[in-house]
């Protein structure tokens, strides 16, 4: 690429206070769409004909119900070790100065996926299946291991495609200083 010629970065939050609204931001836009979609199995609809694309009205209510307990728990998750072990290890694989800002910030995205979806999918099966549905504790492994082959593929599209970008461009909306020319 010729010098002067690099795509411009995209949007970073640059003090404390935009990190954490970010990271709210990326929590509820996770949490809401990992509870549809989780709650869309609960209701089998991914095992009737045509799988998610009879996704109905009823799978909302369900999802949101959930969303006053799952948010606090990702945010408490991800800012205590979530993100920084999801950057330290994207640090490990790519080169700021080689690498555009777009990949950089995909494989971030990827390594935080990659740390947050197993914690949360065994804080859900442990809450879910053992504590409320009453399955022994010893089930505990091949629960948590189901769950986390059924989440980790939607954590990780929805996260890349959807939560990111959709905190992103809210992120820019709170903070126009961010937006670059």
């Amino acid at each position: 690429m010729p010098e002067g010629s690099r795509p411009r970065e995209i949007t970073r939050p640059k003090t404390k206070t935009q990190g954490l609204v970010y990271g709210l931001f990326m929590c509820v836009f996770m949490s809401l769409g990992m509870e549809l979609y989780n709650n869309a199995w609960k209701m089998a609809v991914p095992l009737a004909p045509g799988g998610m694309s009879n996704m109905t009205w009823a799978v909302v209510p369900a999802a949101l119900s959930e969303l006053w307990f799952i948010i606090p728990v990702v945010f408490v998750l991800s800012n205590t070790y979530g993100n920084r072990l999801g950057a330290k290890l994207a640090g490990t694989l790519v080169d700021p100065q080689r690498d555009s800002s777009f990949w950089r910030t995909c494989v971030v995205i990827a390594c935080t996926t990659l740390v947050m979806c197993p914690s949360m999918s065994l804080f859900a099966s442990l809450l879910l299946n053992v504590i409320l549905a009453g399955r022994p504790l010893v089930d505990l492994p091949i629960i948590w291991i189901g769950t986390l082959f059924k989440n980790f593929p939607m954590a990780l599209l929805w996260n890349l495609f959807a939560a990111s970008p959709l905190s992103r461009i809210c992120l820019n909306a709170a903070f126009p200083e961010l937006r670059q020319a």
